[in-house]
Formats: C-alpha cells, sequence, structure tokens
C-alpha cells in the first residue's frame, strides 16, 4: 500500500502500435492511482527496476493485446503473470490496493 507507483504499463516493443495501446491504458488508470509508463530497455529490465522501486503490478502490451485487447498482469509479491482483458485492468488494480 506503499509504493509510490501502484501500476507500471510496459508495451512490449517502441513500435507496432504497442505504445499506442499502452497509452490508452495509462490515460485510463492515471486519474484513478499513480502510474508509470516505460519503454526503453529489455522487458526482463524493465520488471526489475519497478520490483526495485516496489511497483506492485506491471501490465504488458503486446502483440496479442492488438489482437483480443488482452493484457499479461504480473504481480511484484509472487511474480505471477496472468492474462486479463485491458478493459478491466484499472478495476482489478483499484481493488487490490484497496482504493
Amino acid at each position: 500500500r506503499i509504493a509510490p507507483m501502484k501500476l507500471a504499463i510496459l508495451p512490449l516493443l517502441k513500435k507496432d502500435g504497442l505504445p499506442e495501446i499502452a497509452r490508452e491504458l495509462m490515460n485510463d488508470c492515471k486519474p484513478h492511482f499513480h502510474c508509470f509508463y516505460e519503454e526503453k530497455d529489455a522487458i526482463g529490465k524493465r520488471y526489475r527496476r519497478m520490483d526495485a522501486i516496489g511497483t506492485p503490478f506491471c501490465v504488458t502490451i503486446d502483440h496479442q493485446t492488438k489482437e483480443d485487447r488482452t493484457v499479461t498482469i504480473r504481480y511484484r509479491d509472487d511474480m505471477r503473470q496472468e492474462r486479463v482483458p485491458m478493459s478491466s485492468v484499472r478495476e482489478m488494480v483499484a481493488k487490490m490496493i484497496g482504493s
């Protein structure tokens, strides 16, 4: 609950329309809790950076997102990952952080 950033939004690549989809999710979530958008470096480095500052959730936007509007959400505490509809991310994270 005390992590400054609650959610990191990470497009897998800096091309193919993935950053635009990621910014769309960012615009949906940002009014509700602190979010961070990051597109530089490999995805593993970005995960490690977010873990280091205590960000509890990372959402990855990839090519499958373009096909079916689902994203991968990664949980910091157990590093578990699951595929969820992009439209449910804001509500899901808000519920888990208790806001």
